[in-house]
């Protein structure tokens, strides 16, 4: 949040073109290097407890790789955003940049982060109160507090030592971002190339052989329609009304008519049933 904050209120992103920002804004440095500490394991901060906890779980483990790597990524952080960091942004040269504090809703969150940071770190018990399973791990031992500072101690003198070698260059690191953006343009070429070239392709078949055809079948299927389906049914119907017609001339709605209908109906039906049974 601290380095959020300086690059927010100076509009500046290269390290080497910082420097001199303790004066106009040490509230931001001294809650910079409370975070520092903090995720650099320096004891009597949070990372002392967290971190070491973590370390001590992999010894206890017997993983001898794993422990060793966690010990050199802890006194990697202590070196790059304990040490260099903060010299090259508040301390070293001064780059005359204008800046001041910045707003008191960052200032807040800063100093929030930071009592978390000083108070984990000095009642760790804390901490262990609201974890899942029981935690019976000491950090403040003598052997490991020694170990510890030893240590850091000793990363420190290293980068004073070579502090020549290590002043930032105006120049851009190779970050994890290079694989998404690499993996950006390659897919953008994909998309423009190949896959721009194949739906033209099947564009042109489908316009030169596919939609021909289903304009033939669909001008076949419109002219079965009109002159086959439509003819035929426009003939039932006709033949319906007929008939229908007929019927109602039928029905005079005199009785002698109806008798006369039911006799002759009574007559056929008997015809067909004796010449079943002479059959």
């Amino acid at each position: 949040m601290a380095a959020g904050a300086v690059i927010y209120m100076t509009g500046v992103r290269k390290l080497s073109e910082m420097g001199g920002l303790y004066k106009t804004m040490p509230i931001t440095f001294l809650l910079y290097m409370i975070g520092g500490f903090s995720i650099s394991a320096f004891p009597f901060f949070s990372g002392f407890v967290s971190k070491s906890m973590v370390v001590a779980a992999a010894a206890h483990d017997h993983r001898a790789i794993i422990t060793l790597l966690l010990t050199m990524a802890s006194s990697g952080t202590f070196l790059s955003t304990t040490l260099k960091l903060p010299y090259h942004m508040f301390l070293g040269h001064d780059s005359h940049i204008k800046a001041k504090e910045p707003p008191i809703n960052m200032l807040i969150g800063m100093l929030i982060a930071a009592v978390m940071c000083v108070v984990i770190g000095v009642f760790p018990r804390l901490l262990y109160n609201i974890l899942p399973y029981p935690v019976e791990f000491e950090p403040y031992t003598a052997d490991h507090i020694t170990g510890a500072l030893g240590l850091l101690l000793f990363t420190a003198l290293a980068f004073y030592l070579l502090l020549n070698k290590l002043h930032p260059a105006p120049h851009i690191t190779l970050d994890t971002d290079w694989f998404y953006r690499k993996g950006t343009l390659i897919f953008m070429w994909f998309a423009r190339k190949p896959v721009v070239a194949w739906e033209g392709f099947i564009t042109e078949i489908a316009n030169t052989a596919v939609m021909p055809f289903i304009y033939a079948v669909a001008r076949l299927g419109f002219w079965i329609d009109r002159n086959i389906v439509d003819k035929a049914v426009n003939g039932i119907a006709g033949i319906t009304m007929s008939l229908s017609a007929g019927v109602r001339r039928v029905q005079t709605g005199q009785v002698q008519h109806y008798a006369a209908g039911m006799v002759l109906g009574i007559m056929v039906i008997i015809f067909i049933f004796s010449m079943i049974v002479r059959g």
